[in-house]
């Protein structure tokens, strides 16, 4: 599996220790940067990128994810979800690292370099890129309603117990 990565300056020892774990244990490591510490970076640049990356191996039916690292993940997670096709989850423990792909089908995990140990955050990443998505079809039902909407930009229909009287 193809995991492309991008972070900030916050997330790079992070970055530089994954992309060596990532080798280690079979999977190919694309390093979007940065590549030196540069304490005022701007993590779209990278983070935009790393998300484009695993949209377009994902349209070419290649098995890839993306991990992208900053302080606290969230900057970084909004980043990736810019780009069209992209659903990036911030975890800050196994069970949302998890629930990310099981429920969301999440193809990028956000995480945060400054509010977890290295181990921690390893592991956050391991459990992300082993999770399968369920294919539960109130999940797969949500993921349409969302790629519908980026498609499209029309909201969905309220459902009756959303509309005053109708409960």
């Amino acid at each position: 599996m193809r995991v492309h990565l991008g972070s900030d300056h916050a997330g790079l020892d992070l970055k530089a220790h994954l992309t060596t774990w990532l080798t280690d244990h079979g999977y190919e490591p694309v390093d979007h940067g940065p590549f030196v510490f540069d304490a005022v970076d701007d993590y779209p640049v990278f983070c935009l990128r790393a998300a484009e990356g695993v949209v377009a191996d994902r349209a070419e039916g290649l098995d890839s994810l993306g991990v992208v690292i900053g302080g606290s993940g969230n900057g970084e997670q909004i980043a990736a979800n810019k780009v069209l096709g992209c659903r990036a989850a911030l975890a800050w423990s196994e069970e949302t690292a998890s629930l990310g792909r099981e429920h969301n089908d999440a193809n990028v995990v956000a995480v945060g370099g400054r509010m977890h140990s290295l181990d921690d955050m390893t592991r956050f990443v391991q459990v992300f890129l082993k999770t399968p998505f369920s294919g539960d079809e109130r999940h797969v039902r949500r993921i349409g309603m969302l790629s519908s909407y980026d498609e499209t930009h029309v909201l969905p229909p309220l459902p009756a117990s959303a509309r005053p009287g109708d409960a």
